[in-house]
């Protein structure tokens, strides 16, 4: 079963790539676009979309809001790409709005941040995905009847393909992305001539129509509402800018700048589409409705379709082979925004899991180098609010964005003090100047960053934000429990004092992974057993790990040699059978017995915070002639206290600590 299995995984992903060739899977600037920047740019199929929605609620006079509308959020945008552009200078390492939060703010504002992105990266999936089944049902009418259903789908089939390796996925998603931008940039362009250089009397399919208003008469503070609500509801096309300041690790040298010039492109090809999209909708006539029922003039069983369906409709007229390509490729960059998230979140998990806010598995790469687990827990998490909202974008939109506006504030006040605390030592004169200018940019974004943030609380929270905003809450105190647990045991094994009290007999390999009070005690037991070789044996998965294991060990009291065993893919089970096997076959005659450190914990939620990689090595040796496993428990204060209330967690209670590190 093991070998089918492996075949099948095989078949899916790919074959394996070694730790030592990850550096061929970094990002050109041209791959790097579509997989960093197509959430933002794909945002404008559906962001004046939005816009257009809002404003209906006050009648068709209310649509000439809409280009102004349009022009502050492409202000937003043009401020907050300037602002990231010294974020991604500043910060390199890929740790984005959440590194900058905690190193200039402190651990829980990293953590806020952290929270929030996390939310907005599954909305991001869920949102893009909808997006795409409503674009697609404008042309296919079973979709538009079955959009959970694909919306699934395409979701399962984006985790598939971002399982087999970053730069795969890149190359992927560049010719959809490259022939939406394309797409788009001549649409909007033979449209826009046609109606303002040939004179050309262009109406959409809806353009006849009338509307009838929710709230015809609005006045004063009420209609501000309102524009205040279309602004807000367009400003989710300014999602996806920072993903790339999380990315950076993924470009190629030189980071920085490659990642710098993406973003700038990214911002010059959103805001072009964005108000080229806004101009023509409302030049051409497009009338846009919450509910088809209340376009007045409509067939009784009209099907409203998207407003870039009817751009291409309009501008395409004569010519269906231009609509049906719109309509596909604005599907597919739809789809493939959703990629953006699959870069971003398991980037991010992996950083808080590296700092202990997170499951440790979150920090692992997979057998083609990418984070694997992050991947699938956020397919599952986007799956889920597709089913729960019914792949309704109106209704998804109202979480959207809440998330990614906190982390835009707090980055931006971080970069402040960055700049700030950088200023108060810094005598170059040049460079005195280039920190001054970068601060202004960065306190320019803070404050439109802050109002944006305030307008979208104030018309979203009872929209649907607050469920967004409770998530937020949620998810931060999980992360300040995990931290709390794995400082918890950290603490706990790295006490000093240790009883010594040895069994009466073992004998000969003990596992070692970290050199904490496990290890010594499972050294202890071999070494009392008289062995006649008695080995310590680490697998080289983290180059960096290990040399300090190594150094550890060298200045320590340990009397028994360490041997590295390799591991060129990252495994440790396949290592360690194979070193077993090979002291088999030198001396068959002898029993090999493996000691494997582990520590027991009281309850079951801590369990899934550890991995299982003594676990499997069990399963694995059992089946090798002449091996016996022995495990050297080590009890945490939890299973102590447990086992007095007389409720241990059982069965598994005990845990699988070999390669933990905390």
């Amino acid at each position: 079963m093991s070998k089918l299995t492996t075949a099948a995984k095989r078949m899916l992903l790919g074959r394996p790539f070694r730790s030592d060739s990850l550096g061929h899977t970094l990002l050109p600037k041209r791959i790097a676009l579509p997989v960093f920047a197509s959430d933002a740019m794909s945002s404008v199929a559906y962001a004046p979309e939005e816009i257009f929605l809002v404003l209906s609620a006050a009648g068709l006079s209310a649509y000439l809001y809409a280009p102004w509308v349009g022009l502050a959020v492409a202000a937003v945008m043009a401020v907050v790409v300037a602002s990231y552009r010294q974020n991604v200078h500043a910060y390199p390492s890929g740790g984005g709005d959440y590194e900058v939060a905690t190193t200039n703010l402190g651990p829980s504002a990293g953590l806020t941040v952290g929270s929030a992105l996390l939310v907005d990266y599954v909305l991001t999936v869920a949102v893009s995905i909808s997006a795409a089944a409503s674009n697609i049902g404008s042309a296919i009418p079973f979709v538009a009847t079955h959009k959970v259903l694909f919306a699934v789908v395409a979701i399962a089939l984006l985790t598939a393909i971002n399982l087999r390796g970053v730069r795969e996925s890149g190359t992927a998603f560049a010719v959809p992305t490259y022939a939406f931008i394309v797409g788009m940039f001549v649409m909007l362009g033979w449209g826009l001539f046609q109606v303002y250089v040939l004179g050309a009397e262009l109406h959409a399919e809806s353009a006849g129509f009338g509307l009838e208003a929710e709230e015809e008469h609005l006045y004063g503070i009420a209609f501000a509402f309102l524009i205040a609500r279309a602004f807000s509801s367009g400003c989710a096309a300014l999602t996806g800018v920072e993903a790339i300041s999380n990315g950076v690790p993924a470009f190629r040298k030189p980071k920085s700048r490659n990642a710098a010039t993406t973003l700038l492109l990214l911002g010059g090809i959103a805001v072009a589409l964005l108000m080229g999209i806004i101009l023509l909708a409302e030049r051409i006539g497009v009338v846009y409705a919450h509910d088809p029922a209340h376009l007045i003039g409509a067939p009784a069983d009209y099907h409203q379709k998207t407003l870039i369906a009817q751009l291409a409709e309009a501008v395409f007229a004569g010519f269906p082979v231009g609509f049906f390509f719109i309509t596909i490729v604005t599907a597919l960059i739809l789809v493939l925004a959703a990629n953006t998230a699959f870069n971003g979140f398991p980037v991010l998990g992996s950083i808080l899991a590296q700092d202990r806010y997170l499951p440790r598995q979150l920090h692992t790469r997979g057998d083609r180098l990418a984070f694997s687990n992050g991947i699938l827990f956020l397919s599952g998490a986007a799956i889920a609010f597709v089913v729960l909202f019914g792949a309704e974008v109106t209704k998804l939109i109202q979480l959207y964005i809440v998330g990614v506006f906190v982390s835009f504030v707090l980055s931006q006040t971080g970069m402040l003090r960055h700049w700030t605390r950088l200023l108060r030592t810094e005598t170059d004169t040049d460079h005195r100047k280039r920190m001054k200018r970068s601060r202004v940019i960065n306190a320019i974004g803070l404050s439109a960053t802050g109002t944006v943030l305030v307008i979208v609380l104030i018309t979203k929270f009872f929209a649907g934000a607050y469920i967004a905003i409770f998530l937020m809450v949620a998810i931060f105190v999980v992360m300040k429990m995990i931290r709390k647990h794995y400082d918890s045991v950290a603490r706990e094994l790295a006490e000093t004092e240790w009883d010594g009290v040895l069994p009466s007999r073992s004998h000969a390999i003990v596992l070692v992974s970290t050199l904490h009070l496990p290890t010594r005690r499972a050294l202890a037991f071999a070494r009392a057993t008289r062995p006649d070789t008695l080995e310590a044996v680490t697998v080289n998965v983290d180059d960096a790990d290990t040399r300090k294991l190594v150094r550890e060990w060298e200045r320590s009291d340990m009397a028994v040699p360490l041997k590295v065993v390799e591991s060129p893919y990252r495994e440790i089970t396949k290592p360690v059978l194979d070193y077993v096997k090979r002291v088999r076959k030198d001396a068959p005659r002898e029993v090999v017995t493996v000691f494997i450190p582990e520590y027991v914990v009281g309850h079951w939620w801590e369990q899934v915070l550890h991995n299982q990689s003594a676990l499997r090595l069990k399963g694995r040796l059992l089946f090798e002639p002449g091996v016996m496993v022995t495990s050297v428990p080590w009890q945490l204060s939890s299973s102590a206290k447990a086992r007095k209330q007389g409720v241990v967690d059982a069965p598994g209670s005990v845990r699988r600590g070999y390669e933990d590190r905390p």
